[in-house]
């Protein structure tokens, strides 16, 4: 299962917020056997949120959306993938409810600032919509939802939204990829033979990942399949100075080069 991840904000660009979530999808969904195959992030612009979701749902077996849902100005994704999809903003009885239910709620429980603003009711529709026969996800811990259209899942930017709803449908992203990964005191430069050698001896990849200081340098392999993966972890022990934790180094300095 190729994925590919797609992020929105201008804050995201300018810096102002750590893109966090797409190191986080990265890793959910690639502990499920899947690929990440593409990692884009975009300014709250509909018309490329719309084109890129347009061509990425053709070239890719899922596509994940985070950020830019809401009833505010430049919350623009959810009408963006509508538009990808060729479909009409709607909203669910069960979704209105849902948006209804959670800003009286926040109301109830800030009546300091209900007094103070005049302006907390919300438009609904505004917050609510999602593209017409889209499968709404509900926000548990959020005002916005969030909706599956065919093989495009869309969420909410803040983490603690986006987190709970995506382990709600985590188990529809899985695949073969399977992973191990090691620690070795060597510099990375005196390991490219090896893993050439590896790679070639073996149909896997071979991840190579630097560190600084004290830190043991990081290697991971991957493969389609248990056997090729095992075959491929025999071949290293055997070949390298590796280990299963940086604890097992006893402190070794790692020298990169």
């Amino acid at each position: 299962m190729e994925v590919a991840i797609l992020t929105v904000g201008d804050e995201l660009l300018a810096g102002d917020t750590e893109n966090t979530n797409a190191s986080w999808l990265a890793r959910q969904i690639t502990a499920r056997g899947a690929t990440v195959t593409r990692m884009l992030t975009v300014p709250d612009d509909a018309a490329l949120i719309a084109e890129t979701v347009r061509e990425w749902h053709a070239a890719f077996d899922a596509v994940v959306v985070s950020g830019g849902l809401g009833g505010t100005h430049d919350d623009v994704t959810m009408a963006a993938v509508a538009d990808a999809f060729d479909r009409e903003l709607v909203v669910e009885d069960d979704v209105a409810a849902d948006v209804v239910e959670t800003a009286r709620a926040y109301q109830e429980a800030n009546p300091e600032l209900v007094a103070e603003y005049d302006d907390l009711d919300i438009d609904v529709e505004a917050w609510a919509s999602t593209p017409a026969g889209a499968e709404p996800l509900l926000n548990p811990t959020g005002l916005s939802p969030g909706c599956v259209v065919e093989d495009v899942y869309v969420f909410p930017g803040p983490p603690d939204e986006l987190k709970p709803m995506f382990e709600g449908v985590a188990d529809r992203f899985g695949g073969d990829l399977v992973s191990e990964t090691f620690y070795t005191p060597a510099p990375e430069g005196a390991m490219t033979g090896l893993f050439r050698e590896l790679h070639d001896r073996f149909d896997v990849v071979v991840g190579s990942y630097a560190s600084r200081g004290s830190t043991p340098n990081r290697v991971k392999l991957s493969a389609d399949d248990e056997a090729t993966l095992a075959g491929a972890v025999a071949w290293l022990r055997e070949n390298a100075d590796v280990v299963d934790e940086p604890s097992e180094l006893d402190g070794t300095d790692a020298r990169n080069s």
